[in-house]
């Protein structure tokens, strides 16, 4: 029984293979067929296609020459325009009174400046010197590159110099005038008076000072320890004017000084005749000793 099984099996799988194996020979026969109908129709058509695309060869060289054509356009005219905004530049910069260069340097400082003021760094009077007066006096501050930001930073600088900003204080020690404290606060020492103008309507800590004397500066030769006396900031003119103002009370001062220490005609006298008194005392003194 489990023979007659197996031959079964054997005669099952022979026919199998050989249904696949025809199936196989058919399937190579298809591809040979359609492998020459492509090969036919690539030999008839190749002319065609050859055809066509030399057409499409020949529009693109005539498209590349054209567009050859305008490239050489616009570099002429490109080189025109570069040209004609040289001259206007040099018309421009002469309009100015300057040259390319100059206004190079002067954009140099005026971006340096524009940045010291938009940024408040130093002081109105540093960015004024550093370079704001210098572009103010240069025409070259009306080109279009400069006008409005000039405007702009000219606004800034003006609002930056009216700003009221908080006042230094120094408190006296034993020891101290005007006149040193200028040294030490300004590194001069002609600066003084701007601290007693400061300081005549009161110092800094006048509610915590008990004596009225202490409160104010009213005579410059009269400071007291434990005053804090205000310290404003100064501009180069209200230095010049302090340093003028310190000049004059000198010169006053040493006239004052001179004439106090002339003697006067009338004590003269008296002590020219108190000596001669004394002379003729310490004759008669002689005489008598004689």
């Amino acid at each position: 029984m489990r023979l007659h099984k197996l031959f079964l099996l054997f005669f099952l799988a022979l026919g199998l293979s050989l249904n696949n194996a025809n199936i196989f020979a058919q399937d190579d026969d298809d591809d040979d067929d359609d492998d020459q109908q492509m090969e036919e129709m690539d030999e008839e058509e190749w002319q065609k296609q050859m055809d066509e695309l030399n057409a499409e060869k020949s529009n693109l060289q005539s498209r590349l020459s054209a567009l050859n054509s305008e490239i050489d356009g616009l570099k002429s005219s490109l080189a025109e325009k570069v040209n004609n905004g040289k001259i206007c530049e040099a018309a421009l910069y002469a309009a100015v009174g300057n040259t390319k260069d100059g206004v190079a340097d002067f954009r140099k400082k005026f971006e340096e400046t524009e940045k010291k003021v938009n940024g408040k760094v130093g002081t109105p009077a540093d960015a004024r010197k550093m370079y704001f007066d210098e572009i103010s006096k240069d025409k070259a501050r009306c080109l279009p590159e400069f006008r409005d930001r000039y405007a702009s930073m000219l606004k800034k600088l003006q609002d930056w110099e009216g700003m009221k900003t908080p006042e230094a204080c120094y408190t006296v020690v034993k020891g101290d005038c005007l006149w040193k404290i200028s040294k030490m606060k300004y590194g001069s020492p002609y600066f003084w008076p701007a601290i007693w103008d400061a300081n005549k309507n009161g110092v800094a800590n006048m509610d915590q000072l008990s004596h009225p004397r202490h409160k104010r500066v009213t005579n410059p030769n009269l400071i007291y320890p434990g005053q804090c006396l205000k310290i404003p900031t100064l501009t180069d003119a209200q230095k010049k004017e302090a340093e003028m103002q310190s000049k004059k009370y000198r010169k006053v001062r040493r006239k004052t000084t001179t004439t106090n220490t002339e003697p006067k005609k009338e004590d003269v006298k008296k002590d020219v005749k108190k000596d001669e008194k004394k002379d003729v005392k310490k004759d008669e003194k002689k005489d008598v000793k004689k």
